[in-house]
């Protein structure tokens, strides 16, 4: 079973409600994805921390029904 890009959106804008999404399905099959994922909510933290909001936003999904996720954070210029 695979996840589409609308729920992986979905996810990562209910755990973090003012993050700005772009999903890419790199394949077109459905499992490979990348996520593009900005939000003043990174600020000062970590790389390795901001993935780790993003991935609990995602539930445990990922490595499960989401195969593989290419994952770039950043911090808005303004935040």
């Amino acid at each position: 079973m695979s996840m589409d890009a609308i729920e992986i959106e979905r996810l990562i804008k209910a755990g973090i409600p003012d993050a700005e999404v772009r999903i890419e399905d790199l394949r077109g099959d459905g499992d490979h994805y990348a996520a593009y994922v900005s939000s003043a909510s990174f600020k000062g933290c970590s790389r390795v921390q901001q993935h780790q909001m993003v991935y609990a936003a995602l539930k445990g999904r990922v490595g499960g029904e989401l195969h593989a996720l290419a994952l770039q954070t950043t911090v808005p210029i303004e935040a």
